[in-house]
């Protein structure tokens, strides 16, 4: 399975420097903490179809909004949960992915 990580760096969006797309991509952070909460809620239950759900729309979205490298990470996780891999691949995938979603930011580097 592949590794996805943030490097202890923030995200931020490769639309951030666009004014028209500033507030969609300021939304989609600050819905961010619902989108983890639902994937940890799936995990913790073990919800499969519920986390593959979840994991796929994040997939989807992430790219649409400027977030590029969560896009493999949350494939990395529905692949997991389609496949059903072991629980400690699908854990793996889930604290890599769950990582990654909380360094995203809105707005530019400084």
């Amino acid at each position: 399975m592949e590794s996805c990580t943030a490097n202890g760096q923030f995200l931020f969006s490769t639309l951030a420097e666009d004014p028209d797309l500033a507030e969609i991509v300021e939304m989609f952070v600050d819905e961010m903490p619902e989108r983890v909460e639902t994937i940890l809620n799936c995990f913790q239950s073990e919800d499969w179809e519920g986390l593959r759900r979840a994991s796929h729309q994040l997939k989807g979205a992430a790219g649409s909004y400027g977030f590029p490298s969560i896009t493999p990470c949350a494939g990395v996780l529905e692949a997991a949960v389609k496949q059903a891999r072991p629980e400690t691949e699908i854990r793996k995938a889930v604290d890599e992915l769950v990582a990654m979603c909380r360094s995203i930011r809105a707005g530019t580097p400084a």
